[in-house]
């Protein structure tokens, strides 16, 4: 069962399986030279993911586009919220920065996420499309994960982003449709499947997938009720990890999912039809990502 925090409770001890080493390899050193080195920002470093260390280590990086400052408020992360004060124009030279790290860091998987722009005229979508254009030219044989927002339900825009040469269209649901409003404000859980079934549609070929957190106070049957919704709009890959507080001030654990629950999930999404779900108590969205598109799904063992 679930490890549920005692009420009142802001901080607990993490279980074992959430413990990880703490990064410094020679090739987590090297990612992040390249990375500081072309002036680019990585999710990683910006939602403090714990699996920072491992996927360095591998000279894999999530690049965060169009700054470090989102238009965004949600609680649960951890990015810089910007302002009309703060906000910074679009840098039209990092898609080229970005086609240059993914060709140095040798990579055969790039995952290119975002900051939200709600202040843009097109939600960063050309941006987006600029990036991917820099990624073919520098690296061709790579293939290119785009986890984009929610475009403020902009078919517009997602038909750029989806005409722009992807193998992965990603948009995240992030938790059940009941916790919206206390976990994503300025968000609609029928807008993000939407963007998602939107996608498929304009390129049947590609592939698409989505995310939740886990502990947020969310119930096993409105996990597996989302996952049927997920499946009714065309979702090919679900991914399923803990939510963890970055910090005191975003939203508090509310219980730690064990490692059987997560496999409980696994096993129900494959039932459903996904053609990959990768569940544990580690993943993020762009964990392990290179797997999911792979002809033969759970081919390697989740870790």
């Amino acid at each position: 069962m679930s490890i549920e925090l005692p009420r009142g409770t802001q901080t607990i001890v993490k279980p074992s399986w959430l413990k990880v080493r703490a990064p410094g390899s020679e090739k987590y050193l090297e990612t992040r030279d390249i990375v500081k080195t072309l002036k680019l920002h990585t999710v990683c470093e910006e939602a403090r993911c714990p699996n920072i260390g491992e996927c360095w280590s591998h000279h894999t990086a999530t690049f965060m586009i169009m700054g470090d400052l989102c238009t965004r408020r949600c609680h649960f992360c951890s990015v810089k919220k910007g302002t009309s004060d703060t906000l910074q124009p679009l840098d039209p030279l990092e898609p080229e920065r970005v086609g240059i790290a993914v060709k140095e860091l040798k990579l055969r998987h790039a995952v290119i996420t975002s900051v939200d722009r709600d202040d843009s005229s097109d939600n960063g979508a050309t941006h987006f499309a600029k990036t991917v254009r820099a990624v073919r030219k520098h690296a061709p044989e790579c293939k290119i994960e785009l986890l984009i927002p929610d475009l403020q339900g902009s078919q517009r825009d997602l038909e750029i982003i989806v005409k722009s040469g992807i193998d992965v269209l990603n948009h995240n649901v992030e938790t059940v449709p009941r916790m919206y409003k206390k976990v994503r404000p300025g968000a609609g859980y029928i807008r993000s499947l939407t963007i998602l079934r939107w996608a498929k549609e304009f390129d049947p070929r590609i592939l698409t997938k989505s995310g939740i957190m886990v502990g947020l106070g969310e119930e096993k049957e409105e996990v597996l009720a989302l996952m049927d919704d997920m499946r009714a709009a065309n979702i090919d890959i679900m991914t399923i990890g803990q939510y963890l507080r970055p910090s005191e001030r975003q939203l508090p654990v509310k219980a730690y999912v064990t490692p059987e629950e997560f496999k409980e999930y696994e096993i129900e999404g494959l039932k459903r039809g996904f053609k990959f779900v990768e569940s544990g108590p580690l993943v993020r969205s762009s964990y392990h990502a290179w797997k999911h598109t792979v002809e033969t799904p759970m081919s390697e063992p989740n870790q």
